[in-house]
């Protein structure tokens, strides 16, 4: 790698672990950027899948405090991460090679309209839990009014099934996450976010840890993407109180549809 490639990889992985923080799908920025370079889509998937799961890792450590009260989630969600994470990831190195290039364009496109979305995904959570808050309550010895919530496996096979595509792909998998964990649960946004990024977190690490023990890796390209994506984790929580998140959004979109045209133009 030239100097160049060098600095422009590890801005890339900065600005990731930035956006990861703030409003997610920092893999946008760090994919399209690999691919750029002549790494193979594959390749360049399972490199910035590895690079970006110490970023993830650190997101955890500083949502520690939301996720204490929520213990009694972790093992059957973190389980159903773990083992779609994998599921994912196997899926990925068992399928030809041509079949994640000619699906990707459609992936990269598809997390930039979920980044579009967001906004509006998170009014109507925010309106059908204002709806089940104000529904009466029943009158004793009726049934009860309120609107059914998801319980027993629903939850956890949701989880699953966004942690499949997280562990093949993964750019836009927090904003499935957290609109599934919304719908069901009627905690407060902040303690589900900390949620969200344990379970992301979790679907990463299983996808780079086997990434790491069977795939072919581009080593240089992860080593500098996690060495941005760590403080770029710390300067999101900064930067997330100062900048709007709408326009960090904005910028993850538009450079995620001009990857995902591109893309598949080739």
């Amino acid at each position: 790698m030239t100097a160049f490639e060098i600095v422009l990889v590890l801005a890339a992985g900065l600005a990731a672990g930035t956006l990861n923080t703030v409003v997610g799908s920092g893999s946008l920025l760090t994919f399209p950027v690999l691919v750029a370079l002549g790494h193979p889509p594959v390749v360049a998937n399972v490199s910035n899948t590895i690079g970006l799961a110490p970023g993830s890792l650190s997101a955890v450590y500083g949502c520690r405090r939301e996720l204490a009260a929520q213990r009694h989630r972790l093992l059957p969600l973190g389980a159903a991460a773990v083992l779609g994470g994998l599921t994912g990831a196997l899926l990925l190195l068992a399928l030809p090679a041509d079949t994640f290039g000619a699906v990707v364009p459609a992936l990269v496109l598809l997390a930039a309209l979920l980044m579009a979305l967001q906004p509006r995904l998170t009014r109507l959570v925010a309106a059908r839990r204002a709806r089940h808050a104000q529904a009466p309550a029943p009158a004793p010895g009726t049934l009860s009014t309120r609107p059914p919530r998801t319980t027993g496996s629903a939850l956890p096979a949701a989880v699953l099934a966004v942690s499949v595509y997280g562990g093949y792909f993964g750019a836009a998998q927090g904003v499935l996450l957290l609109a599934a964990l919304a719908i069901a649960l009627d905690d407060d946004l902040r303690q589900l976010n900390g949620l969200k990024n344990l379970l992301q977190a979790l679907v990463n690490l299983i996808a780079a840890v086997l990434f790491a023990l069977t795939a072919d890796v581009a080593w240089l390209p992860v080593a500098l993407i996690a060495a941005g994506s760590v403080p770029g984790a710390l300067l999101g929580a900064a930067l997330g109180r100062r900048v709007s998140p709408a326009v960090l959004r904005a910028v993850v979109v538009t450079v995620g549809t001009v990857a995902g045209v591109t893309l598949l133009m080739r």
